[in-house]
């Protein structure tokens, strides 16, 4: 008897990965997922390929798209609108082009790693059927291969940045704020994984939820400060509209690369709080969903 226990005991130790269907509310294999880093990689790869895959200009569509959107909100908002650019009062000289080009990037990383996470499983459902791995792997990948075409735009609005200050004639100086890029990098793939995961649970039971997706971030674009500046929202209401977790951001984004503009610390604190928050949320029902989801998609 005790020699059939010390084999089956043997035998467990023999596998690292344990399946099981009794799991805690959050059990999230953090650890695991790490782990699993060479299959994000892939992930990555996969995505970042199909996403231009059987088109003509390829990687180049990642500079066209930022360009394209920019001149159009040049023109429309800028020369026939004539909306104001300023975050806040001064005579500050600031090349609208560059305004608009980092708004219109930072906002296409955050909406397109947002629509890639909310239908997850949807779009990986055959996959997590036939094969195990950590679910929190396909995320993770999605909005880390969307971050190549962030780097590549970015590196174009750096070019374009530089040539306007050394140049000269504008208002745009370096100061230590530009530290702070990599944390606001973090925080839009946080907030973004966040309603994604929110999204892509709720909808293996609600399928119509995604077709609510792209109507949503259509009015959330126009309701963050992206082709317009802070001063043009009445001081009544600035309270709330800086509650819009992106407002802070796109804000401090500005802040940080042109040397002036808007910062309140404590709406970029509350922005941080409701992006944990989101995400956490959105842990919390992925964690519950992805044992039953494959009996409802």
């Amino acid at each position: 008897m005790a020699s059939e226990m010390e084999e089956q005991g043997r035998m467990e130790q023999q596998f690292g990965t344990v399946i099981t269907s009794k799991r805690r509310t959050l059990s999230l294999h953090l650890r695991e997922t790490l782990q699993y880093r060479d299959l994000i990689l892939l992930f990555v790869k996969r995505d970042w390929t199909a996403m231009y895959k059987q088109t003509v200009l390829g990687p180049l569509w990642a500079l066209i798209q930022p360009l394209m959107s920019t001149i159009v909100f040049t023109i429309v908002f800028g020369n026939l609108a004539q909306l104001t650019t300023a975050d806040t009062p001064g005579d500050y000289l600031l090349p609208e082009f560059l305004f608009y080009m980092i708004g219109n990037i930072c906002w296409n990383y955050f909406s397109t790693t947002l629509q890639a996470t909310s239908d997850i499983f949807w779009e990986n459902g055959d996959l997590m059927d036939k094969v195990y791995f950590p679910r929190l792997v396909s995320p993770i990948a999605a909005a880390c291969s969307r971050l190549i075409s962030f780097g590549i735009q970015c590196g174009l609005f750096v070019l374009l940045w530089l040539y306007f200050l050394i140049r000269g004639g504008t208002s745009i100086r370096i100061t230590p704020m530009l530290l702070m890029l990599p944390l606001l990098v973090l925080q839009m793939m946080v907030l973004a994984l966040g309603c994604g995961i929110v999204v892509s649970s709720l909808t293996t039971k609600y399928r119509d939820l995604d077709m609510l997706v792209d109507f949503a971030l259509g009015l959330w674009r126009y309701a963050c400060p992206l082709a317009y500046g802070l001063q043009l929202i009445p001081e009544k209401y600035m309270g709330i509209y800086l509650l819009n977790p992106v407002t802070p951001i796109l804000t401090t984004v500005r802040r940080a690369v042109f040397g002036f503009g808007f910062f309140d610390l404590r709406a970029y604190i509350v922005s941080w709080i409701v992006s944990l928050a989101v995400l956490l949320l959105g842990l919390v029902l992925f964690s519950h969903v992805e044992r039953t989801f494959m009996d409802t998609i």
